[in-house]
């Protein structure tokens, strides 16, 4: 989980738990990121991985009308807006770490170009790849891919799609229709927060699942204090309000009130909103906060990683 709420506490906990965590490569630099992979072996040995971001398409989209209309909630919170740049999220830089430090498992999210699949493998790292739709996990599987993390409609947070206009599958619907298309281990994620949700998903011919949402609430995660208080209650919905990708979060005034406007420009608008977020995060703020969060955040508990694992647990 990207943003800050994965720490190495928590992907030292997940793992010491017996399951597999991952640092979230999302928005940090190649420095930062071996400074977070150093802090987690300094707290177990046990395997962890690491998930990076591909770099998006760059777009077209202008920014400006869309800058205008948030204009009065960055006034509000006492902070200028971002630049609305594209970057590649130092893109390079992470993966020759990850090609001369090899790590257990390394996920692609966001797209699955060939090469750096075959790079990473060489390297000596299995390479997971999230999809959401049914052609992009066959493209995948002839990418090389060494397992699929099947990510459904029902996930907290950006859309792992590779497209921007790939809909949302419900994960029970994506399992089902890709498992007869591979023998490749496939991951399921979205909306699981119980056992009972683990063991559905398990049942219906998911090697393993994967939680997300679920973990926010442990004193491990790095999730602010009011989002994780804003997880007992509410709704959740897809919005590009935010980053100008699709993601799923609690509906809150923000996401009421730019929605219609939002447009698909990712990371733009991600650096556009960038202080805006930070600042409504340290103030408390839940109407301008983006509250990530997957269809089961009411099922989040207030407990250890390790506790949320086993109890999880089949």
């Amino acid at each position: 989980m990207a943003g800050g709420a994965t720490t190495p506490d928590l992907v030292a906990a997940v793992a010491g738990a017996g399951a597999l965590g991952f640092v979230a490569a999302g928005y940090l630099s190649a420095g930062q990121l071996r400074d977070q992979i150093a802090a987690v072996r300094d707290r177990t040995s046990r395997p962890f991985g690491v998930n990076l971001f591909v770099p998006w398409r760059d777009t077209d989209a202008r920014t400006d009308a869309y800058a205008a209309t948030l204009a009065p909630d960055a006034e509000k919170l006492g902070v200028e807006l971002g630049t609305p740049r594209w970057d590649d999220d130092d893109w390079a830089g992470k993966l020759e770490l990850l090609l001369t430090d090899p790590l257990p498992v390394v996920g692609l999210t966001f797209g699955c170009p060939a090469g750096a699949v075959a790079a990473l493998r060489n390297a000596g790292s299995a390479v997971a790849v999230t999809v959401t739709t049914l052609d992009e996990a066959r493209a995948a599987a002839a990418a090389g891919a060494d397992a699929l993390l099947l990510q459904g409609a029902e996930a907290g947070a950006h859309r792992g799609s590779w497209t921007p206009d790939a809909e949302p599958v419900p994960l029970r619907e994506l399992l089902d229709a890709v498992k007869t298309v591979t023998d490749l281990p496939l991951v399921a994620a979205g909306g699981l927060a119980d056992r009972d949700a683990v063991n559905a998903v398990l049942r219906a011919g998911a090697w393993y699942a994967q939680v997300g949402t679920a973990l926010l609430r442990s004193p491990e995660s790095g999730a602010s204090p009011a989002h994780k208080d804003a997880l007992v209650k509410g709704e959740t919905t897809i919005t590009r309000a935010f980053t100008g990708r699709r993601a799923r979060g609690l509906v809150n005034e923000f996401i009421r009130a730019h929605e219609s406007d939002a447009i698909e420009a990712y990371p733009q608008v991600h650096n556009l909103t960038r202080p805006l977020r930070a600042a409504a995060a340290k103030a408390g703020d839940t109407d301008r906060m983006a509250l990530w969060a997957g269809t089961g955040h009411a099922s989040a508990q207030d407990a250890p990683a390790a506790d949320i694992i086993h109890a999880l647990a089949p």
